[in-house]
């Protein structure tokens, strides 16, 4: 990445074993902590240093899943280390055109395409070779139709 990272985000469920622990404090009601992102945390203060740019959309339905609920609290401290964090929440409405698939887009030219399986498992990750321009209309297009992540909470609070 020289100067952005993003990613679109559609699954209500990511299952990763190096995160089963700290989704069980998360559900007996601990708190996400400072040093529990801390290694993402980091790398995102090291990139915004740099002028790079990181930022993600994730698409979601009411009700959250406990695992977005816990994705959500790690998102405060994200958003708090300059990562721009958005919600396009599609319980009312309708997909307004994105498809139903993960992929980080860097420096708007290189897709690499995020593939799991239904429970969440990630399968793999494809570097994509066709024309990456249909995956920077996405990117707008998710932008455009989603609201930054401290704005959907507090309407997700009201």
């Amino acid at each position: 990445m020289e100067r952005s990272a993003w990613r679109l985000e559609t699954r209500p469920v990511y299952t990763m074993p190096q995160e089963a622990e700290a989704i069980r404090r998360f559900q007996e009601g601990r708190p996400v902590t400072a040093a529990d992102t801390a290694a993402w945390t980091e790398r995102l203060q090291g990139y915004r240093s740099t002028g790079r740019t990181v930022g993600r959309v994730h698409v979601v339905t009411r009700p959250l899943t406990d695992y977005l609920r816990f994705e959500f609290a790690h998102y405060w401290h994200n958003v708090g280390a300059g990562e721009d964090v958005r919600i396009l929440d599609l319980t009312d409405r309708e997909n307004p055109g994105l498809p139903d698939q993960d992929f980080w887009l860097f420096d708007d030219s290189r897709v690499v395409l995020m593939n799991y399986r239904p429970d969440g498992t990630q399968i793999s990750r494809e570097v994509f070779e066709g024309d990456h321009r249909t995956y920077v209309d996405w990117k707008r297009l998710a932008i455009a139709e989603s609201v930054p992540f401290a704005e959907y909470m507090k309407s997700a609070i009201e």
